[in-house]
């Protein structure tokens, strides 16, 4: 069974995934740390030398290897990797199970504001920008999002709530 999980960043992807994985014993797969390792080099410093067309271009390529080589998983995407190339296409045709974790900007921004550091994509930005450009960014990704095959709503629920609804909707 391949379960893909898509959201914004700081939605949970990686938490939930590696939760997910260790209790139904299947192998965990995160996808950027998947190229970091496939590459040699960070995402944030794929995207400092190289820009970010260049990463995309890479993270389709290693999600369509993870999709292939992988039988049983749980796939925690990047916030961005549905939204490029054929990448959403691509999570529907070869998982079975494609989830967005979907969570409201305000807690979005609360999360993101604590590891700003650790993201390319916002490093940049000031703290009160921060709730403006996560309002327009996921504005045009919620239409790649919800194209997933399961919407979870993640507001106020803790890991163990969420991977036990998780559950519920791969059987």
């Amino acid at each position: 069974m391949k379960v893909v999980l898509v959201g914004y960043m700081a939605s949970g992807k990686t938490s939930l995934g590696k939760l997910l994985a260790k209790e139904l014993a299947i192998e965990f797969i995160d996808l950027d740390e998947y190229i970091e390792q496939e590459q040699q080099k960070s995402v944030k410093a794929i995207f400092a030398e190289k820009g970010e067309i260049y990463f995309r271009s890479i993270e389709s390529k290693m999600l369509a290897k993870v999709l292939e080589e992988h039988e049983d998983c749980i796939l925690s995407t990047g916030g961005g990797t549905p939204c490029y190339s054929n990448n959403m296409d691509q999570i529907l045709e070869k998982s079975d199970h494609s989830i967005y974790l979907q969570l409201p900007i305000s807690t979005l921004v609360e999360r993101i504001s604590e590891e700003k550091v650790k993201r390319p994509l916002v490093s940049h930005i000031g703290a009160d920008d921060l709730p403006e450009f996560i309002g327009k960014h996921l504005f045009e990704r919620r239409p790649f999002y919800t194209r997933a095959k399961h919407t979870l709503n993640c507001n106020e629920k803790d890991l163990e709530t969420l991977a036990n609804e998780v559950k519920s909707l791969l059987h």
